[in-house]
């Protein structure tokens, strides 16, 4: 368990040096998202999880939560879709932002979890499909730029070609006033918990990444 948490925290850091480095790209992108938002608000946005350690949230958490949050809160978005499973540590990835989300401002009526996703393909395809299910039209992508550009050639490969992107503007996002709210992290803690890394070898994480231990819906033509 010792070196999962260790490979988490190497992952954190090493993502959080990337979200870094894309803000920088990111900073010109004002009317562009302006162009994105105009119109009628989104009916959901999907928001990919990230492991969670025990009392502490990543940069990467955070970042991605406070945009779901200031994109709700604004009117931009009238629902949430946070994504993900228990995935490397013994949190539900969805759950915790979710608790966190509702500590700043979502009303948990408008906040839904995806809780099968494992890899950031899964996280895209189960969420666009419950987004679908719950009857959204007006969806978008909303995470930080690098995962984004991951992510994008998979839209087009899904047929998901009314998804919206909108990754993180950090124009609209204070770093510094990002403060860290009291979550009770149990509510989202998974008894009997087994890592990925100790479900699945090497080889086969790499398909999930890849979207091919995906469970697809009839009528939907694996990639």
């Amino acid at each position: 368990m010792k070196s999962q948490l260790k490979l988490v925290k190497y992952a954190a850091i090493i993502g959080a040096m990337v979200i870094l480095m894309s803000s920088c790209l990111m900073n010109g992108s004002g009317k562009k998202f302006q162009k994105t938002i105009a119109g009628e608000p989104l009916d959901a946005i999907i928001v990919p999880g990230y492991p969670f350690e025990d009392g502490r949230w990543s940069m990467i958490i955070k970042l991605r939560v406070y945009w779901a949050a200031y994109l709700y809160n604004t009117g931009v978005a009238k629902n949430i879709i946070f994504s993900g499973s228990a995935v490397y540590t013994p949190y539900v990835e969805s759950k915790i932002m979710s608790l966190y989300a509702q500590e700043l401002g979502v009303p948990a009526a408008n906040i839904y979890t995806e809780e099968e996703a494992e890899h950031s393909s899964e996280n895209l395809y189960y969420s666009y499909k419950m987004a679908k299910r719950e009857g959204f039209d007006k969806v978008a992508l909303t995470t930080d730029p690098f995962q984004t550009g991951f992510l994008k050639p998979y839209i087009k490969k899904m047929g998901f070609d009314d998804l919206i992107i909108l990754p993180i503007n950090f124009q609209k996002l204070k770093l510094s006033e990002m403060e860290t709210p009291e979550i009770n992290a149990s509510l989202a803690f998974v008894e009997d918990f087994l890592s990925l890394t100790s479900r699945q070898d090497v080889a086969t994480r790499k398909m999930g990444t890849k979207g091919k231990l995906i469970k697809y819906e009839e009528g939907d033509l694996p990639m």
